[in-house]
């Protein structure tokens, strides 16, 4: 069965569709030996080339994609490997049956929580694209007297060295003393943004745990360090948070 080349490198993990049609154009995509040309299918026998290096391909590959949702300790890093030899979040994954794991945005090493991995490049692509708006809900952990005027501001925006930046939605879960709990929502995945917000008010974030991302919410069952597969039901909810459709995947 023939497809096009963009689908089949993208349901490998090398990048969303629209990544991978501009690297075609760019003259970075060699099949057989030839510049590959937007348009051309493909079977996956072909001897397929990206930036000089050779793409192996799994021709029986399963047409579904893989899901995973994996709850990250602190202490791990969202990176294949890492020269300093800490642990990655991809280390105790299971072996995708088809394709690589491609991790849908980052935690940074001291934050926790949901993290979504899937072999579909195009959703990955989609799901992290600011354009979707998809909700990210984390729990934090502040140490600091938290005024009403800081919570009117964060809501407001704040001005960061990247730009304007603010919560959606925040909410007070308890906690005694100058540690307390709160939920805050954030419709974006910039670099360090939720902890960047806190520290522009002068409070430090003592905890931060990601408990849902778009339809999906981290379950206490899953322990730290543990993974588990979407179900039926949850990929479909994904796909449509990412304006897709699971059957086309």
């Amino acid at each position: 069965m023939e497809e096009r080349l963009q689908k089949v490198l993208a349901r490998a993990g090398l990048g969303s569709r629209r990544q991978i049609e501009d690297w075609i154009r760019d003259g970075r995509v060699e099949v057989n030996g030839k510049p590959a040309e937007l348009g051309l299918k493909v079977t996956g026998h072909e001897r397929i080339v990206v930036d000089g290096k050779k793409v192996h391909l799994k021709v029986n590959q399963p047409t579904a994609p893989e899901i995973l949702l994996y709850h990250k300790p602190a202490g791990e890093i969202c990176s294949r490997n890492d020269p300093e030899g800490r642990t990655t979040v991809f280390t105790g994954l299971p072996k995708p049956h088809g394709g690589r794991w491609v991790s849908v945005g980052r935690l940074d090493i001291n934050t926790s929580g949901l993290l979504l991995f899937t072999t579909d490049g195009e959703l990955a692509h989609r799901l992290m694209h600011p354009a979707q708006e998809i909700e990210r809900e984390y729990a934090v952990r502040l140490l600091g007297e938290v005024s009403m005027p800081i919570l009117e501001r964060l809501i407001k925006g704040v001005q960061l060295e990247d730009g304007l930046a603010r919560f959606n939605a925040i909410e007070e879960s308890g906690g005694t003393g100058a540690n307390r709990w709160y939920h805050v929502i954030i419709k974006e995945g910039r670099n360090r943004e939720v902890r960047r917000l806190w520290e522009s008010q002068g409070l430090t974030v003592s905890r931060l745990t990601r408990v849902r991302f778009g339809p999906l919410l981290l379950e206490r069952k899953l322990r730290p360090g543990k993974s588990r597969p979407l179900l039926a039901k949850e990929v479909k909810q994904l796909y449509q948070a990412a304006g897709l459709s699971s059957s086309s995947a």
